[in-house]
């Protein structure tokens, strides 16, 4: 198991960027692919950003492709979701995820069994 927990977000105007950064504590976190998942209001936690265990390999959800960018630093146990031009769609809560699957990453929301508190991103108009 990884203890995760998020930071970062807050208000931003559409257009503007912000960094979210996600702890994690455990000695063995390098065998964690590791994600982030947002969930707006009224709607079910989907995938955004998902990143390998050498932080080689990403993929993203298609409407945040070429928007952000997602990082990880295994020496300091530390992932990040960079997102620029946010829009107003983009308002959620942002959670950092890590899963314990033999894969390069995965998208798919119930393979992840260990999940952050969850940050607040609100974008305005």
């Amino acid at each position: 198991q990884v203890q995760l927990v998020e930071s970062g977000g807050g208000l931003v105007q559409a257009g503007g960027s912000l960094r979210l950064s996600c702890a994690a504590s455990g000695r063995t976190f390098t065998s964690y692919p590791m994600a982030w998942f947002r969930q707006a209001p009224g709607k079910e936690r989907e995938f955004v950003a998902a990143i390998s265990r050498s932080g080689t390999i990403t993929g993203y959800a298609d409407s945040v492709k070429g928007r952000f960018t997602i990082s990880r630093d295994n020496a300091k146990n530390m992932v990040y979701l960079q997102m620029n031009s946010l829009k107003p769609a983009d308002t959620a809560v942002y959670y950092c995820a890590a899963t314990q699957r033999l894969t390069t990453y995965t998208s798919n929301r119930d393979d992840y069994n260990n999940w952050g508190q969850g940050t607040q991103v609100p974008v305005s108009s």
